[in-house]
C-alpha cells in the first residue's frame, strides 16, 4: 500500500505509519543517482551480497570454528568426505547455517534499512498487525499447503540435469540426517523454521521488497520479491512452490503494512514440513522422499485454491478500511 516518495525524495509515503510517511534521511538517500535506479540496484545488491555472505563466508567460517573446537584443532579431513561430514557434524552444520542466516541475511537487512531512513523499523515494516488480517494470513497458509504440494509435483516432472538432481539429493540427505538425529524437535523447529522465517523475511520482504516497490511500484515489488525468493534456495525442483509461497508472503506484507504476517506464515510453513518429515522418518514404512513425492488429491488442491482465493479477496477489501481507520485515529491523536 506504499506510495512513491515525494518529489523531493525526503519522505516515503507509508499510510500504515503514524505520520503517514517515513523520512528518507539516510546516507544512501543522498546519492545523485535516480531514485528508481538506486532503489532497484540496492535491492538486487542487497539480496546478492547477503546471499554470498551467508553461503560462502559466514556459514563456512562458523562450521570451521565448530569443527576446530570439537577436534581440538583445525582439520580439513572431515571436508573430504561429505557423508562423514553430515553424519559426524550434523548439529554443527545446522548451527553454522543458522549463524550464517542471522549474520549474513538479517543483520545486513537491518543495517541497509538504516542507510535509507532513521526510522529503520518502519522502513522494514517491523510493526504490529491487525488481528483479523493476521488470522486471514494464517488461514491462507493452511490452504496453500496442498497447492504448493501439487506445484511441487508439477515441478518435479520438468526435465532437470542430473548434476542438479545430485545437488538437491545432498540437501535432502542433510535434512534427513537432522531429522534422524537426537537433536530434538524444538531444536529442529528453531533452526529450520524460526531462524529462516525471521532472517529471510527481513531480507526479502523487509528490505528487498521495499526497494523494488520504490523502484517500480507494488506489483513489481511483489513479483520480484516472490520470484527471487523461489530462485534463492537453489532447488530447481522446488522453484514453483517456493515462488508461489514467496508471492503470497510478499502480498501479505504489502497489503497489511507489516512484516509480521509473512514471518509467521514462513515459520508455520517450514514448521509443517519439519513436523511432517519427522513423523514419516519415525515410521519405517515412510521416508522424506516418500513425503515429497506423495500425490496430492485433487479435492484437497481445489479446496486449497478456494481457501487462498477467499482469503485474498477478503483481505484485499478489508485491509484498506483498517488502514484508513487506524491511520485516521493515530494521526488525530496528540
Amino acid at each position: 500500500m506504499d506510495l512513491p516518495s515525494s518529489p523531493s525524495g525526503s519522505v516515503l509515503v507509508d499510510p500504515w505509519t503514524r505520520p503517514g510517511r517515513l523520512p528518507l534521511d539516510g546516507p544512501l538517500e543522498q546519492a545523485t543517482v535516480g531514485r528508481a535506479t538506486l532503489s532497484f540496484v540496492t535491492g538486487l545488491l542487497g539480496l546478492g551480497g547477503a546471499f554470498l555472505l551467508f553461503q560462502f563466508l559466514l556459514s563456512p567460517i562458523a562450521l570451521l570454528v565448530q569443527i576446530a573446537m570439537a577436534e581440538g584443532g583445525l582439520s580439513m579431513e572431515a571436508f573430504q568426505d561429505p557423508e562423514r561430514l553430515m553424519a559426524s557434524y550434523t548439529q554443527e552444520l545446522v548451527v553454522s547455517n543458522s549463524v550464517g542466516q542471522v549474520l549474513g541475511l538479517a543483520v545486513p537487512a537491518l543495517l541497509a534499512a538504516r542507510l535509507h531512513s532513521s526510522e529503520w523499523a518502519g522502513y522494514l515494516r517491523l510493526r504490529g498487525v491487525d488481528g483479523r488480517l493476521l488470522a486471514l494470513a494464517l488461514i491462507g497458509i493452511v490452504g496453500l499447503q496442498p497447492v504448493t504440494q501439487w506445484l511441487a509435483e508439477l515441478n518435479r516432472a520438468l526435465p532437470l540435469p542430473e548434476s542438479v538432481r545430485v545437488m538437491e539429493q545432498s540437501q535432502l540427505e542433510l535434512i534427513r540426517s537432522v531429522l534422524q538425529s537426537d537433536l530434538g524437535l524444538v531444536f529442529n523447529l528453531t533452526m529450520l523454521a524460526l531462524v529462516p522465517g525471521v532472517c529471510e523475511e527481513l531480507l526479502f520482504r523487509g528490505y528487498a521488497q521495499r526497494q523494488f516497490e520504490r523502484a517500480a511500484g507494488p506489483a513489481a515489488g511483489i513479483l520480484l520479491a516472490g520470484g527471487l525468493f523461489g530462485l534463492y534456495h537453489l532447488r530447481p525442483s522446488q522453484v514453483l512452490p517456493l515462488t508461489v509461497l514467496g508471492l503470497y508472503m510478499a502480498y501479505l506484507v504489502w497489503r497489511t503494512g507489516s512484516l509480521v504476517p509473512a514471518v509467521l506464515v514462513h515459520i508455520l510453513h517450514n514448521g509443517f514440513a519439519v513436523v511432517g518429515a519427522r513423523y514419516v522418518e519415525a515410521h519405517p514404512d515412510y521416508s522424506v522422499r516418500t513425503l515429497e513425492q506423495a500425490a496430492m488429491p485433487w479435492s484437497l488442491v481445489g479446496l486449497g485454491f478456494v481457501i487462498v482465493a477467499g482469503v485474498l479477496y477478503v483481505m484485499h477489501s478489508l485491509a484498506p478500511r483498517i488502514c484508513d481507520t487506524r491511520g485516521g485515529s493515530e494521526r488525530s491523536s496528540p
